[in-house]
């Protein structure tokens, strides 16, 4: 489990925003090369510091990394984005599919800790 104790829905909705509002563009790079999704996103606890001195399992993005990747260097770029097992770091597809990809993964994840919060709170009544 994550060592990250912001609140995983607003971090999930900022992403989402960074990415609607054109993240992760032409234009979005950093000073050591291009921009990396997630991994270069506000998301990350090691944002704008190339010596990444947090472990990834201090990352909220952790939780959603499946078991086999979790020791990988980047663990973040493993997360299935759609059932055809699709990740940041599949090859292939161009910037415009993988940040449609993102997004839409986003837009599932939000939705669906929407709804299980939801159930919880109409189970806390």
């Amino acid at each position: 489990m994550s060592e990250d104790k912001r609140d995983v829905l607003e971090v999930l909705r900022y992403e989402l925003n960074f990415l609607e509002q054109g993240g992760y563009g032409n234009w979005y790079s950093t000073p050591w090369g291009p921009a990396s999704v997630f991994q270069d996103s506000l998301t990350c606890p090691n944002h704008g510091d190339p010596t990444r001195p947090h472990a990834c399992h201090e990352c909220l993005l952790y939780d959603f990394v499946p078991e086999e990747y979790r020791t990988d260097d980047v663990p973040c770029h493993h997360i299935p984005l759609n059932r055809h097992g699709i990740t940041v770091g599949t090859p292939g597809q161009t910037e415009e599919e993988l940040r449609e990809n993102v997004k839409h993964w986003l837009k599932r994840t939000i939705a669906r800790i929407e709804e299980d919060r939801a159930k919880q709170a109409k189970q806390a009544v």
